[in-house]
């Protein structure tokens, strides 16, 4: 009887140590799932916060000169038809026996000067034309596209990032413009459309 008595109770420490083990082992396994799905819905909100991040570049930065050497002067300005006969003039463009109309501005000086990008953009093209020289094209936002030609050196390569103010390049001569000697020839380009350069310095991108 003693010895019955000592089994059951042996076989009843057993079975409430086994319940506890098992009691122990649930509660560890239940606080690691809920670990885990802490750290799953933090990840997950993480990369919901990180995928909805959309870069914005110079909305509200100026659009500056392509150089900044105060000594460059200009040689040929933007043709414009409403102008007067003075400006038509300094704005025509004589290769060989046709005459052109000045479609940018001709910046020029006696020495070679840094050319400059105008504001953030990605340079889309660089090339070596038989008229313009070496050129470079950058896109900015709002469909602005600008373009440097005349260039001895060019610093960019295409799909190349750059900054408002990044050296781009050095001015340098071309065959259109001979008679300016060392120059830069800009262009620019709001919607497809060239426009005179000077209307848009020192304008916010954003109002563009």
């Amino acid at each position: 009887m003693e010895r019955r008595l000592k089994k059951s109770v042996l076989y009843s420490l057993i079975g409430l140590g086994c319940l506890g083990f098992a009691g122990l082992i649930y509660g560890i396994e239940s606080s690691i799932l809920k670990n885990n799905e802490k750290k799953e819905d933090l990840v997950y909100v993480s990369k919901t916060i990180l995928s909805d991040v959309v870069p914005v570049i110079g909305e509200s930065s100026k659009i500056i000169k392509p150089y900044v050497n105060d000594e460059v002067k200009i040689y040929k300005t933007f043709y414009q038809k409403d102008g007067n006969e003075e400006e038509q003039k300094n704005s025509i463009i004589e290769y060989g026996n046709t005459y052109l109309q000045s479609s940018g501005i001709c910046y020029s000086l006696d020495k070679e000067f840094d050319v400059v990008a105008i504001m953030d953009g990605t340079v889309i093209d660089v090339k070596d034309d038989e008229l313009l020289g070496k050129v470079i094209e950058i896109r900015h936002n709002n469909n602005v596209i600008s373009t440097y030609n005349g260039l001895s050196e060019v610093s960019v390569e295409k799909d190349m990032v750059v900054k408002s103010g990044d050296m781009i390049g050095i001015s340098g001569t071309s065959n259109i413009f001979k008679e300016a000697g060392n120059h830069l020839y800009f262009e620019l380009a709001v919607n497809g459309k060239l426009v005179n350069p000077i209307d848009y310095y020192d304008k916010i991108l954003g109002e563009i």
